[in-house]
């Protein structure tokens, strides 16, 4: 008879469940694609029916849950920090409280009551355990070093261990409030972003700046040692006992007060966010080398939100010995479900653990959500009175690509939706990457979202060498990569001159559309075993134009999650400038559709961040 085991993460950002059957992940998601909440962080109902619909499967059938970490143990040092800091600490903890007494230490409680009174066993992993399993066990390696880093679980904020087979162990921690990702959230909260969602936007800003601030934060915020621990000066900061991340003394430091979110980005912002990359990079590089030596193993594995630096990880790549690295894609707390669930499997039931003579993980290229028949897409398109062409299963790969080559912008929603923050060819908004004005473009009519953000190429696996140097895969868009020399423009003095965001106007490569002021760029490569439709189409555009790259932005405007169902790729279709929507076989065509006014409550949603 199956083992069927349910993982859960819940209640602090980023909800989510996952589906395994005898140590096959059968499906996963993120609760906020359900709810159309960002990062929505309330106990993942939603995503635990979809997980079980999509195995067949009721709560009773159910051998196991698991929870990604354990509440009792979190909530301990919640009441040790504010013990520490009081009587500092009281509003955050008033605020806090609440929630803990009426929820967070009842999670047995509230899954059992959600899942029919489920009456199986719930097993607690801790958070870094769960980050762990969720790196280890879906690898394709038999035995390899795990590095876990993340903003805090319910101590550690950094772990360091091995695995082999069935089994790891977590030998080495760093325990907060010394944490590499409230470090990097301190200064997203600085430059004016929201913590715990804009972490990106600071690694996406920081190519326009210089590291000017990068020996300050060294010598006063960060003490910091070559194993790649280190610790904060709590002087600077504010989050054990405050509302916010950092002091007046933290602004005194750096010369005002934070920046007030949307208001213009200056080249101060832009400095502060080179400067805290180049020393995360930094930390994260010593962290890895630190494994490689107390492990001895050839491989490693990433997973915790700050493994979702896809900079950082390219640096870790070039400057460590590392023969592989395999990082989840689900890094963050979403990713903890999937890690608690495997934990379950392997770790307490014990299972055999064998991994693939190819390499090839099993993740399952990721693509673990939601899929929509063709008949299913054609029921609403013809309920809604959509205009519509179905295309033949040979042509769509070919009139699409002649589209993306007209530089239309296409809607694609094609398969299982993405688990993770990354669009993978699944729920993705595309371009020609080849093109100068199309960054700007889709940013601003597209996305509704900051300029200076950059795009992502999705690549032919067996053409990216050609374009990006690299010497590995990166399927999942984690790795940071620059683009080849012999893929360069030759620039003029004027233009190697300019600074900041007017780095934009300049074209810098074949494929400017996709290449940062620093000539990186942030990679997918595609292989026809995980996503064949998604690599007929990048292969028609390049049989067409020479090109194998294409611009690959996740399906969403800014504020809402990426879309799951074909209700949501056509509302979110028809309010921005896209030309054209893919869903299974169907071809939609923004110039024969109805005009439609966005009402004033969805115009409002473009607005948040």
């Amino acid at each position: 008879m199956s083992v069927y085991i349910l993982g859960i993460s819940a209640f602090y950002h980023d909800s989510a469940a996952c589906l395994i059957k005898d140590g096959e992940i059968i499906a996963a998601a993120q609760e906020e694609r359900f709810t159309r909440k960002k990062h929505d962080f309330g106990f993942p109902i939603q995503a635990i029916s979809y997980c079980l619909k999509e195995a067949r499967v009721s709560p009773s059938d159910l051998n196991f849950v698991a929870y990604y970490e354990k509440p009792f143990v979190k909530f301990e040092r919640i009441l040790e920090t504010y013990l520490a800091y009081a009587p500092l600490g009281l509003r955050s903890f008033l605020k806090a409280i609440p929630a803990w007494i009426k929820q967070k230490l009842w999670i047995s409680e509230v899954i059992r009551k959600e899942l029919n009174n489920y009456k199986g066993k719930i097993i607690f992993s801790e958070h870094h355990a769960s980050h762990a399993a969720s790196a280890f066990y879906p690898s394709p390696f038999d035995q390899a070093a795990i590095l876990t880093i993340d903003g805090v679980g319910e101590w550690a904020t950094t772990s360091i261990g091995a695995g082999k087979g069935n089994y790891f162990e977590l030998m080495f921690e760093q325990r907060f409030p010394h944490s590499l990702g409230l470090l990097y959230s301190a200064f997203t909260y600085y430059t004016g972003f929201r913590v715990n969602s804009g972490e990106y936007k600071v690694m996406g800003l920081a190519p326009y700046g210089e590291p000017k601030y990068a020996d300050l934060i060294q010598e006063k915020l960060v003490d910091l040692k070559e194993d790649g621990s280190f610790r904060l000066n709590m002087r600077y900061f504010n989050y054990c006992a405050g509302l916010t991340m950092t002091n007046k003394k933290f602004d005194e430091l750096l010369g005002g007060p934070p920046r007030a979110p949307e208001t213009k980005l200056t080249q101060k912002e832009m400095d502060i966010a080179a400067s805290i990359q180049v020393v995360t990079e930094k930390i994260m590089v010593n962290m890895a080398k630190y494994a490689q030596k107390v492990t001895g193993e050839k491989n490693l594995c990433l997973a915790g939100g700050v493994a979702l630096n896809c900079v950082g990880n390219g640096k870790i790549i070039k400057e460590s010995s590392f023969k592989k690295i395999w990082i989840q894609p689900a890094a963050g707390d979403a990713g903890g479900a999937l890690g608690a669930a495997l934990f379950v499997w392997y770790h307490y039931l014990g299972n055999d653990r064998n991994t693939r003579r190819d390499q090839q993980d099993f993740q399952k290229g990721s693509y673990l959500g939601p899929q929509f028949s063709d008949e299913e897409i054609e029921s609403f398109l013809i309920k809604s009175q959509i205009s519509h062409k179905k295309l033949a299963a040979d042509q769509l790969p070919v009139i699409v690509a002649d589209l993306i080559d007209d530089q239309k912008v296409i809607g694609w929603f094609e398969g299982r939706m993405e688990f993770g923050p990354r669009a993978l060819g699944a729920r993705s908004i595309l371009g020609d990457a080849r093109s100068p004005e199309m960054q700007a473009l889709m940013n601003l009519k597209i996305k509704f979202r900051e300029g200076f953000r950059p795009f992502a190429p999705s690549v032919l696996r067996e053409k990216a060498p050609d374009y990006f140097d690299i010497n590995c895969e990166s399927p999942y868009m984690l790795i940071t990569a620059p683009i080849k020399s012999a893929k360069r423009k030759n620039l003029t003095l004027e233009e190697q001159a300019m600074r900041g965001i007017d780095g934009l106007k300049v074209v810098r490569s074949e494929i400017p559309a996709v290449t940062h002021v620093d000539f990186s760029a942030r990679m997918q490569t595609v292989s026809k075993e995980s996503n064949p439709l998604y690599h007929r189409l990048i292969n028609a555009f390049y049989r067409k134009t020479g090109c194998p790259v294409i611009i690959n932005t996740s399906f969403n405007v800014r504020g809402e999650p990426i879309v799951c169902t074909p209700e949501d790729a056509y509302r979110c279709f028809m309010r921005t400038n896209m030309d054209y929507l893919v869903m299974g076989s169907f071809l939609i065509d923004k110039s024969k559709q109805e005009k439609q006014k966005m009402s004033d409550k969805a115009a409002g949603a473009l607005a948040l961040d």
